[in-house]
């Protein structure tokens, strides 16, 4: 192995369900994996690596430099797309430089806190009708925590029948043992997402998800303010920057950073430490492929506040009302048997799941709701390259790539998705 170790080789690869793979290879021969899955968005994200090439030639144990020159060496910067490409990058490069060393990325962002890592799968889709099932299978594959859609398409404003179902779901999901987060995915308009707080409220659901869009935080803050219910949010805020408004507004609880946009580990680490300084808790976001929980699993090791606590109010409410003990847990999103990883009609051939890629997919074994540390150099995940190869040919010739769906209400205008 030289003294020296630079980037040789930077290669995309689109493969079912829906992920962009990454792999960026040095001159003596070390291969790194990352992920750059923007949802819906692969083609754009693929063109920004050809910019991104530039750093081919470029020494691979300077990471922050090339974090920083990809993020700051252009006029414009941020957003979605840029992000995202440079999160892939950033991934793979830190998974080098654990193999560099034969040790796990959390050993050089200063070692673990915790031996294992509390997870949550996903129940229902995007129409969410019959989760009791759903809920049933989850806790018998080791789940203690799951997450589940708040609604379907919802008028800007609606019948506030539309919103019991919700709260008739959330009671059956519960009546398994099971804790459940409600994601609203930005789906609801203001005067619809308060009444849907409040109607939840009672049942001390862990978190609500997205309760309006990212643009509006003070709105957000107002339904904050309005339930002890804790506030999650953060997928579609891609630096440490964004996260600013909502945690000078106190307005989450909960941090949801996508390691696959918000700029990989190097970011993820740091948005953790600013997260920490206002007393919110890290819960990364990650409903992708294995290289992007793996990434969020090296910070989650070592960052303190990954993890959430109930707010203060709604811990007095649960202890009055069902002397309830203090609650303190970590919680990491994970796709397996997630919907989105499933083959449609419209789009034949790509099914494909958490462990699909994976030579190694024990190290993600769900057990009393939590993962166990990942112990290999680098992220902790061998990745099957020639299988990864052979679906990315295929993708490529099918054309096919992963769209979300496109939402009309009954009078024909375009909804919230």
């Amino acid at each position: 192995m030289s003294s020296k170790c630079t980037i040789a080789k930077i290669e995309t690869f689109r493969v079912p369900p829906r992920w962009l793979f990454v792999r960026v290879e040095t001159n003596d021969g070390i291969v790194g994996w990352g992920e750059s899955t923007l949802e819906g968005h692969t083609e754009a994200v693929e063109g920004a690596f050809s910019d991104l090439r530039r750093f081919i030639g470029v020494e691979a144990d300077n990471i922050v430099d090339i974090w920083q020159e990809a993020y700051m060496g252009r006029f414009y910067r941020g957003g979605p797309v840029l992000m995202s490409a440079l999160s892939g990058l950033d991934i793979a490069l830190w998974d080098i430089k654990g193999k560099r060393h034969g040790i796990p990325v959390w050993k050089l962002l200063g070692g673990k806190i915790r031996d294992r890592i509390k997870v949550y799968g996903w129940i229902g889709g995007d129409q969410p009708s019959d989760v009791l099932d759903a809920a049933k299978n989850r806790k018998a594959e080791g789940f203690t925590c799951v997450k589940m859609n708040a609604t379907d398409i919802v008028a800007r404003i609606d019948s506030p029948e539309v919103l019991r179902g919700t709260v008739e779901r959330v009671r059956q999901v519960q009546s398994v043992g099971l804790d459940v987060g409600i994601d609203f995915h930005g789906r609801l308009h203001k005067g619809m997402a308060k009444q849907l707080a409040k109607l939840l409220e009672p049942l001390h659901p862990l978190f609500i998800e997205e309760p309006l869009l990212p643009t509006q935080p003070e709105e957000i803050a107002d339904i904050s303010h309005l339930v002890s219910t804790p506030i999650a949010l953060g997928e579609r805020l891609y630096t440490r920057f964004d996260f600013r408004p909502y945690l000078e507004r106190r307005v989450i609880d909960i941090a949801q950073p996508d390691v696959s946009h918000c700029g990989g580990i190097t970011e993820l680490h740091r948005i953790a430490s600013l997260t920490e300084t206002y007393d919110v808790t890290l819960a990364p976001h990650c409903p992708l492929g294995p290289i992007a929980l793996a990434a969020c699993m090296q910070v989650a090791t070592s960052a303190p506040n990954c993890g959430f606590l109930l707010k203060l109010s709604q811990i007095l409410s649960l202890m009055l009302q069902m002397m309830a003990p203090f609650r303190s847990v970590g919680i990491q999103e994970m796709s397996w048997k997630m919907h989105y990883n499933i083959t449609t009609e419209n789009d034949p051939g790509s099914e494909a799941d958490l462990h699909t890629y994976m030579s190694n997919p024990e190290v993600f074994a769900v057990k009393d709701g939590h993962i166990n540390v990942l112990e290999g150099p680098g992220i902790g995940v061998v990745i099957d390259e020639q299988r990864v190869r052979e679906a990315a040919q295929k993708h490529v010739e099918d054309q096919s790539l992963w769209r979300n769906p496109v939402w009309r209400g009954v009078d024909g205008s375009l909804t919230e998705w």
